[in-house]
């Protein structure tokens, strides 16, 4: 399977030779921005919802969700785990910008349940330098949803924790799963 990301159609236009993906990006952008309107809204998510999810490139979570541009804020990390950086996303985003809803969503055969923290070992072996960062590896997608919930519930940081709920994305389908918090 291709992407329009892995091969431009010719109604894209070509890179010229020795061209990068990010000069693509840009001319892509170019393209764009020359249809562009301002659709005249501000920063405050119009459904007052903020998703969080795997950063994987198979995952369209406007498509995926039925969202549009300015329905919700969408944090994206590696797993779709609940970090410290998450969590000043969605205190941002709670206590600046009016969101009360949390949807972390996972997915089934992510990266992360291949890797462990030996990962960071490994890294200061070539680098010389331990990530201050956690790996954040797991077995068990669905656990690691339930971590992920219980984050953000017990977050003394974030306002609106009653409306927090998890899911797993089947690569495979395109289905939700549900997952039950406790």
């Amino acid at each position: 399977m291709t992407t329009s990301a892995s091969v431009p159609t010719e109604s894209e236009g070509a890179i010229a030779d020795g061209g990068t993906v990010t000069d693509r990006l840009v001319e892509a952008n170019a393209r764009y921005a020359a249809a562009f309107t301002d659709p005249g809204m501000d920063a405050h998510p119009v459904l007052q919802v903020a998703v969080v999810a795997c950063m994987d490139a198979r995952l369209d979570l406007h498509a995926a969700l039925g969202l549009e541009l300015g329905d919700c804020h969408t944090i994206r990390n590696a797993g779709g785990v609940v970090t410290d950086d998450v969590i000043r996303s969605l205190t941002i985003s709670q206590r600046a910008l009016g969101t009360r809803s949390v949807v972390l969503i996972h997915h089934t055969g992510c990266g992360l349940e291949s890797l462990t923290e030996e990962f960071r070992h490994d890294l200061e072996m070539e680098v010389g330098q331990r990530p201050a960062w956690a790996v954040e590896a797991f077995r068990d997608v669905e656990q690691d949803v339930r971590q992920s919930m219980q984050r953000v519930r017990t977050s003394p940081f974030l306002l609106h924790t009653d409306d927090v709920r998890g899911f797993v994305f089947d690569v495979k389908s395109g289905l939700l799963r549900e997952i039950d918090p406790a």
